[in-house]
């Protein structure tokens, strides 16, 4: 890759989770809207292996049209009077590190729905002379960073990318105060750090997501005054019949309950914005089965967002990086 030599870099953000709500989102909670996003999402070959002739006629005849009409209901339940938390939590956090860096252009762009990547890339190169590319996500994985990477270089191949940053240390400082500050507030039996799952297959393919992940609640732990015993890591989010990382946070959780461990707090690192995962999955529907199994409070911590700290964190890593 050759170095910049124009005084102009210009950064752009991709925000979208593992999973098939957090690359993108749907442009209104309709089950229309739903269907075309997760048609998108999941006719991806980076996220889904199995051969097409096999797997488009499971999608379209099986998938789309049942699930279609469920995920819409959970979008609505988290929609807000401004639209997708994830878009809108984007949209700010892009005008914050704006603000920063004044002489830089800073745009938002989707793996998946809109605004798409090949749009706003072609549109900046009729003005930019060097683009940098940040995938919101602080871990590499297959199934979202490369479908990034992917995109990105068939729109401009002279683009810089900065594919992960969880083992930066501003971000776990960062990430670990956020933590801290909510477990100080309450009195939780457990902390459970709850990564979002990919399936195992992907990672005996040398994909890096489960080390990351777990590199990086090692350092949280390091940061946190919280006792190790009293710390669990997860995964959650799966999808399909296929296994994925274990545990999953569900069952974790159907375990802390069972142990007498009534209040939890749960951190979401992959997701550096609220969105269907922390909102509905994890405060709405986790929530539910653990107190159905005699649990009492479940706690999220709030993800990073459009914090002043996370925007300037960002600023400081393509100021430095792109």
């Amino acid at each position: 890759m050759p170095r910049f030599v124009f005084p102009q870099i210009i950064p752009e953000f991709l925000v979208f989770r593992q999973s098939l709500v957090n690359l993108g989102s749907p442009d209104t909670p309709t089950t229309p809207d739903v269907k075309r996003y997760l048609k998108e999402f999941l006719s991806d070959r980076n996220v889904i292996e199995m051969p097409p002739a096999l797997w488009q006629p499971l999608l379209r005849g099986i998938i789309l049209p049942t699930r279609s009409w469920r995920s819409a209901t959970f979008y609505r339940n988290c929609w807000t009077k401004d639209g997708s938390p994830l878009i809108v939590y984007t949209e700010r956090l892009v005008a914050r590190v704006q603000e920063l860096m004044p002489e830089w252009v800073v745009k938002m762009e989707m793996t998946y729905g809109k605004p798409k990547i090949s749009d706003t890339i072609t549109e900046m190169k009729k003005e930019c002379q060097n683009i940098t590319v940040l995938p919101l996500f602080p871990f590499f994985t297959k199934s979202t960073t490369q479908t990034v990477i992917d995109k990105v270089k068939d729109a401009d191949p002279e683009a810089k990318i900065i594919d992960c940053f969880s083992a930066e240390e501003d971000y776990l400082d960062l990430l670990a105060k956020q933590i801290q500050t909510a477990w100080d507030r309450g009195k939780y039996d457990k902390l459970l750090i709850s990564y979002h799952g990919i399936p195992t297959a992907m990672f005996h393919h040398d994909d890096p997501y489960r080390d990351e992940t777990e590199a990086a609640t090692a350092e949280l732990i390091k940061r946190l005054d919280i006792p190790e015993k009293q710390i669990k890591m997860a995964y959650q989010s799966k999808f399909g019949p296929m296994p994925w990382l274990k545990p999953y946070l569900r069952n974790t959780l159907l375990n802390e309950a069972q142990l007498g461990h009534r209040d939890v707090l749960v951190v979401a690192p992959s997701f550096v914005a609220d969105c269907l995962e922390t909102l509905e999955e994890d405060q709405v529907q986790n929530y539910q089965v653990f107190r159905e199994n005699g649990g009492n409070n479940l706690v999220m911590v709030p993800s990073l967002n459009d914090s002043p700290e996370f925007a300037q964190f960002i600023t400081d890593l393509v100021q430095r990086k792109g």
